[in-house]
């Protein structure tokens, strides 16, 4: 499988350094990028990261928009000007920098996220709050799925 799933915690090192959980690296040394690009999430305390496969994400839904809008710009420049490739070491670690840990709020320890194309880096304590909501949204969407499946006409339970 070539999908990020699964969320993993590692712990930060004296030095930075965190361990990019194996699954995710087998399927970084797969999709062939050297390093790990990682720019800070548009909407979340976190980071995305991935290789080759996340870089085509952004490639086309930026080739999506009108050459030189505005929006295209304001995309790029969130997606590629705050970017970061990251060095992976022989042990399979990355240094994290200043940059990520502003955004993210990291002190000791990282989640790594599995989200499928790509995956986040999450302050463990946020991830699980982040989780709790997504849960609860989730629950609502399923309740509402089953209350427009109904028959007109019928009650609720």
């Amino acid at each position: 499988m070539d999908r990020f799933v699964s969320n993993f915690t590692n712990r930060l090192d004296a030095k930075g350094r965190v361990s990019i959980p194996a699954p995710f690296r087998a399927i970084l040394a797969r999709d062939g990028f050297e390093g790990l690009y990682v720019h800070p999430a548009l909407d979340a305390p976190a980071c995305d990261a991935g290789g080759h496969r996340l870089l085509s994400e952004i490639d086309a839904f930026l080739s999506g928009l009108p050459a030189y809008s505005d929006e295209r710009d304001q995309l790029s420049t969130a997606l590629f000007g705050t970017s970061e490739i990251l060095k992976v070491d022989q042990e399979g670690r990355v240094g994290v920098s200043e940059q990520i840990r502003a955004h993210t709020g990291l002190t000791d320890a990282v989640t790594f996220v599995g989200l499928g194309h790509k995956f986040q880096l999450w302050r463990p304590d946020r991830f699980q709050a982040h989780l709790a909501e997504a849960r609860d949204r989730v629950r609502e969407l399923k309740r509402s799925f089953g209350r427009e499946a109904r028959a007109p006409g019928a009650r609720e339970q």
